[in-house]
Order: structure tokens, then sequence, then C-alpha cells
């Protein structure tokens, strides 16, 4: 499927990467300073890239994307699709205490605060890491486009 998103996708379209984010948040404090630096890092390269080669992606990752901060909790279907990114093993790791995605949505519907931040999502790629581990976070905003 991503294949049929990158093949009509416009020239100049950028992909979206969301940081759930919560400021009283150590972890979600690193992961938004590394993901800042590296969206900075992106723009200042893709110019680089654009005044080169035209329509050659940089080898080493992403030349551009746009980092989206949300301090909210995602919409059930954000979350359904987070869930699916990260399978169900890991629903706990996204709402508090979930045993599964079933519960983790039963949960969230019912009390959206046992959302755990940060969550950063590739909407794009199908992607979510969970936490400010950075070399997750790395290989998420480096995959190229499937």
């Amino acid at each position: 499927m991503s294949f049929f998103r990158n093949l009509f996708k416009e020239s100049g379209v950028r992909d979206v990467i969301t940081l759930f984010h919560s400021p009283s948040s150590p972890a979600s404090i690193r992961a938004h300073t590394f993901l800042k630096q590296a969206a900075a890092n992106a723009q200042s390269n893709a110019t680089v890239d654009q005044a080169g080669d035209h329509g050659k992606q940089s080898k080493l990752g992403r030349t551009n994307f746009d980092l989206d901060v949300v301090e909210g909790p995602p919409t059930p279907d954000q979350l359904t699709n987070i869930l699916e990114y990260i399978g169900p093993s890991k629903a706990g790791s996204v709402v508090q205490n979930a045993t599964g995605s079933t519960d983790a949505l039963r949960k969230f519907n019912a009390t959206q605060s046992l959302f755990q931040r940060p969550v950063t999502v590739d909407w794009n790629n199908g992607r979510a890491v969970v936490g400010d581990d950075e070399s997750e976070l790395t290989k998420l905003i480096k995959t190229l486009p499937k």
C-alpha cells in the first residue's frame, strides 16, 4: 500500500511525523528535542540536495519531513492506527495497563488520561515508536519510504 502512496505522492509534499508530547515528562522532552533537531537537519539537508541532484532522495534517509507536536491525546482512530503499527503485545506501553489492542481502546475511551507519552508516529509509512529511545527514533525518521 505504501508503494501506491509514494507512487502518487506529489512532488514537494513532505511526510508528517507526529509526536504525542507531554511537556511535564522528561522522556517526552528528550524525544521532542531530538525530533526538532532531526527535522532541522532534514530541512537543511533538503536544501542542499535540492541544489544538486533533483529527484533523488538522500541515501541516509528522508530529505524532509514535517514535525507535528500534539500535547493532547490522539483521536480513537489515530490510536487504532498506532496500536496497529506497534502491535497488540505493546498496547500496554501506549495505554496504561492495557493487555491488548481491544483492551487499550476500551480503557482509552473510558479515560484518555491513560494514554502514555511520548509516542512518535510516522503516518505515511505506518510506523510508531513509544518512548524516547534515540536509536528507535532515528530508525523511524531515517527509514526510506517503501
